[in-house]
This record gives C-alpha cells, sequence and structure tokens, in this order.
C-alpha cells in the first residue's frame, strides 16, 4: 500500500504542475490514533514554498486530482493544518488477509534494501576469555540486525574481527603456563595483569591431562597460548550457537600485519601530510578533521592504537565491495569511532558506506537493585551463565526490548517468571494459545482454502486484520532505525489485537462460513507472529 499510495500522490503532484525534480520525498505513516484513518502523509506541508501556498489548500487540491482505486481506498481526508488520511477499502483488508495465508512463512518479506551487500560485524570479543553479560547485547543485537536486513532484500555477511596477537595474547599464554605449573606444584609467578578467571585453570588441567609434565621446562608460551585460544575459540562459539547466532566469517586483525595493510595506511597519511613524528610516536593530524587535538596511531612503544589496523580492516571491507558496513561498538567506543571514519575518508574511501550502531550497557538487576550472580569461571557474568539461570530464548529477547540508545537493566526477577508477566512468554503463549485453538478446529472441521473472508466485519476482526497487513511495515521501520525493538512494540500490539478478537467473535460453535473465515484469521495471525518470533530469533511453540 505504502508503494501505490506514493505513486498515486507523486501523479497528483505532476497534475499540480511539479516537475519530476521537484518531488519531494513522500512519506506514508500509519496515524498513532486509529479514528485518523489508516495511512497518512505530510506532504501538502513539505510544498508551501514551491506552490506558493498554504498546506491546507494545497492538499484539497491534491485530493481533488488524486486517482484511487475504490477497491483500496474507500476514503481521503485533510487533517489538521494539511495532513491527508487514508482509510482502506474493507476489499483491499481482504485480500491483503489471503496474502498472508498464501505467503506463509515468507510473508513481511520486502525489497526495501534488494541488491546492497552488506556486512555486519559485531561480538569480535578477542578470545582471551569467555563471552560476557556484555558482549551478550552486541551479539544479539548485531544478528537481530542482520535477520532484518535479510528480510528486506539486503544480501548480510555476518563477520566476527579479532585478534590474536599482542601482548594480551601473549599474557594469556603467561597465565595459562602459570596455573599448568602451579597443578605441577612447582614455583611459578603469576604475570601481573595475568588472566586470573578459573577458565585459566581449566584450560592449564586439558594440558596437563594432554602432555602430563612435559612442558614444565618450556620457555617459549606459543604452546600455553594457542591452546587457550583454541579453547576459548571452541566456547565462544558455542555460546554463540545457544544464542541462535551463526557467523559467516572470521576476521584475524593479523593478517593486516602480515599483509601490508598497516604500513600502507601510514604511508598513505604520510603523503598527504596527515600523520607525522613526534616524541617517539606517529600522529594522526586528526585536528584537519574538527578535532580538538591529534591522535596517536603508533604508540612511542612502537604498538599500534587500535584505531590504525581498524582504519586497514574497513578499507578491507570496502575493497571486498561492500555497500554498506555496519559496526556493532558499546558506548565507550563514541568519542574513538570517528577517527576510523575520517581515516577512511583520507584513504580515497565512501565512509558513508560505514555506519557505527552504538548501544548502551547492561545492568543485572533483581527486585530493583544491582545483581551479582555467583561465577564460577571468573570475576565477570559470563553469557552461558546468564542463559544457564533464565534460558537462551529470554536472554535474547531481554537483549531486545529497549531501544540499543538506552541502558538496559536486565530485570533477573522478571526473565525468571514463567507466565505471561514475562514479556516474551507472553507472546509464545499468543502463539502456542492460537495452535491450541487451530487444533480444536481441526478435530471439528476441515480448513478449506477457498474461503469468503467477506463476512470478517466485526470492529475486533477489521482491527487485527489492519493490525496483521501492518507487519511488512514494522520490519522496513525497524530495519531502517537498526531498533529491533519496533518489532517487538508491534508484536505486543498484534498479540493484544488477537486476544480482543478472540474475546469477541467465537470460533468454535458459528456458522460454517464464519468458522472458515475466523479460523484464516486465527492461522494468519500464528502465521506473522511466528515470522516476527523468528526474525527475533526466538522459538515460536506449538505448546508451552
Amino acid at each position: 500500500m505504502e508503494t501505490y499510495l506514493q505513486k498515486i500522490i507523486s501523479q497528483a503532484l505532476l497534475k499540480l504542475g511539479l516537475s519530476e525534480e521537484q518531488l519531494p520525498d513522500i512519506k506514508i505513516e500509519t496515524p498513532k490514533d486509529p479514528t485518523h484513518g489508516d495511512a497518512a502523509t505530510n506532504v501538502a506541508m513539505v510544498l508551501p514554498k514551491i506552490l506558493k501556498k498554504n498546506p491546507r489548500a494545497i492538499a484539497e487540491e491534491l485530493i481533488s486530482h488524486l486517482e484511487s482505486d475504490p477497491k483500496k481506498i474507500k476514503a481521503i481526508e485533510i487533517a489538521g493544518p494539511g495532513f491527508i488520511n487514508f482509510r482502506f477499502a474493507e476489499d483491499y483488508l481482504y485480500d491483503e488477509l489471503a496474502e498472508i495465508l498464501n505467503s506463509g512463512t515468507e510473508f513481511g518479506k520486502t525489497t526495501d534494501n534488494q541488491g546492497i551487500k552488506c556486512l555486519v560485524e559485531f561480538v569480535s570479543a578477542n578470545p582471551t576469555g569467555p563471552l560476557t553479560v556484555g558482549h551478550g547485547r552486541n551479539a544479539v543485537l548485531g544478528d537481530t540486525v542482520s535477520r532484518l536486513l535479510e528480510w528486506t532484500g539486503a544480501d548480510v555477511q555476518r563477520e566476527y574481527y579479532f585478534n590474536n596477537a599482542g601482548r594480551q595474547m601473549r599474557m594469556l599464554g603467561l597465565s595459562v603456563q602459570a596455573r599448568y605449573l602451579e597443578e605441577l606444584k612447582l614455583d611459578s609467578e603469576f604475570p601481573e595483569g595475568g588472566y586470573e578467571g578459573g577458565y585459566i585453570k581449566d584450560i592449564a588441567k586439558q594440558l596437563l591431562e594432554e602432555h602430563g609434565d612435559k612442558l614444565a621446562d618450556k620457555e617459549d608460551v606459543t604452546l600455553f597460548k594457542e591452546k587457550a585460544e583454541t579453547v576459548i575459540f571452541e566456547e565462544i562459539q558455542n555460546t554463540l550457537g545457544r544464542m541462535n547466532i551463526e557467523m559467516d566469517s572470521f576476521f584475524n586483525e593479523h593478517t593486516l600485519y602480515e599483509d601490508g595493510s598497516i604500513d600502507q595506511v601510514v604511508q598513505t597519511f604520510r603523503e598527504k601530510e596527515l600523520a607525522y613524528d613526534k616524541d617517539g610516536a606517529v600522529w594522526f593530524k586528526t585536528t584537519e578533521f574538527g578535532k580538538d587535538q591529534d591522535t596517536v596511531l603508533i604508540k612511542s612503544s612502537g604498538e599500534p592504537t587500535y584505531r590504525l589496523p581498524d582504519i586497514a580492516y574497513h578499507a578491507n571491507k570496502l575493497d571486498r565491495g561492500f555497500d554498506l558496513c555496519i559496526d556493532v561498538f558499546g558506548a565507550d567506543h563514541i568519542d574513538t569511532y570517528p577517527d576510523v571514519l575520517s581515516g577512511i575518508d583520507v584513504l580515497g574511501y565512501d565512509k558513508e558506506k560505514v555506519e557505527v550502531l552504538v548501544y548502551q550497557f547492561v545492568t543485572l538487576v533483581k527486585d530493583g537493585k544491582p545483581f551479582k550472580m555467583s561465577t564460577r569461571k571468573a570475576n565477570f557474568v559470563t553469557l552461558d551463565e546468564l542463559m544457564d539461570e533464565v534460558g537462551e530464548d529470554v536472554t535474547r529477547f531481554f537483549f531486545l526490548m529497549r531501544s540499543p540508545n538506552t541502558h538496559l537493566e536486565f530485570d533477573i526477577t522478571t526473565a525468571k517468571e514463567t507466565g505471561e508477566k514475562n514479556p516474551v512468554f507472553y507472546l509464545q503463549y499468543a502463539h502456542a494459545r492460537i495452535q491450541s485453538i487451530l487444533r480444536k478446529i481441526d478435530e471439528i472441521a476441515e480448513f478449506i482454502d477457498d474461503i469468503d473472508l467477506s463476512v470478517l466485519t466485526h470492529e475486533s476482526e477489521i482491527t487485527l486484520i489492519k493490525k496483521l497487513i501492518a507487519f511488512p511495515e514494522a520490519i522496513s521501520l525497524a530495519a531502517q532505525h537498526r531498533e529491533p525493538h519496533r518489532l517487538i512494540t508491534y508484536l505486543n500490539e498484534l498479540a493484544s489485537s488477537f486476544t480482543s478478537f478472540y474475546h469477541d467473535c467465537r470460533i468454535i460453535g458459528e456458522v460454517e462460513e464464519i468458522m472458515q473465515a475466523r479460523t484464516g484469521l486465527a492461522k494468519a495471525s500464528a502465521t506473522v507472529l511466528a515470522n516476527g518470533l523468528g526474525i527475533l530469533g526466538i522459538e515460536a511453540p506449538d505448546r508451552m
């Protein structure tokens, strides 16, 4: 319907004397108040300068030139200073409901982003320890945004970026070595700043089982480091699997050093007089891009700051032909990622192809107070421990419930609820309830494909149909804004609309024609709920 309305409005504007170049971006929105109609546009409000008339006069003239299909639009009205509201015809509603029944698991997919090759980079934790609760929001947000983009037609690749070299990895190896020697009851000094989690002891014990005391005199920590990396990465992938997340590719930062990409970035910056040496360090002249001071690229110790390999990495992404590169970062990156965008701009790439999705952090609470779970492996709560406590679907849903821009309080008490007070169970129960109703209907009647949907005339039926056919728009908006919680809001409204329908309109016991039509409406509701939960990466159970 959005495309149809944009088309007839554009045709009417051309009749008003606008040229193709003067046509504005025509936005179609669903009014928050249903009494204002089913769709609305503010197009008349953006044309006074061009047409030299007030918005209401423009709206009246525009309506007089609109050629709408009465089987799609039954009424067009002007509201306020010039908003144009549209009311859908019943025939259109019935046709769209039939489309849901015909499309099934494909309903809701759009072509908004068709032809766009997109790389979404998320999680990207170095293999120095298990994924934590802090990584959880990153992981679920990145994966769900990827799913939304896929549902709107994009070709999406999920990528995990990591570094298995440098000081922190050497420290990991030294930590495992120290715990290994402790297991052998040999003298060992735990490295200052080493990794102290219980998972380090677990890795040391594995090495002891595999090698006995043969590594006791080994000074090189490479074997200890590589063993730790293998074990930790396997655990990370298992954790992601529990979250219903599968990465398409893993990119090692170290390759950017091996292929000369890092050196090439610095050389290009020097050639463009945007890099210089000072106090033994290499500096990036970020004052040229509006910053108060320049930024260190390579420390005096010779160690690059994270910005340098990150600039090279983004150049690599764009070299691979991606039209859009989305980075999912925590709020601690707000002050640093602009340097990366400036860097790829200097290298000659289109920085508009890089989008940074920043999310706020997570706090575990119980009964309104900060909550500390007992931790088995470290001095932080692992993502696996959280899932053990509340379940995979609940964990994933709670990370998506709020806008990424807001701090998330993960309420353990609510998360452990097993009834409809738990927001994820509310939606899952809605789907399971519909399936239960459909099973009862199957016992007394056979559902037919050729049903007469025009008998659905009750206000609750019409309201539910309108909510169902709004599903593609809900997906489009959630994908466009990179805000999965918008889809959750929609699904909650859909579940509420179904409850009202089922309260007002009985199915079993009605005449055959009405029972069949209402059964179709229930089937469509289950389909949309299942599709929506699927996008969120959450199970839509038939029984609970």
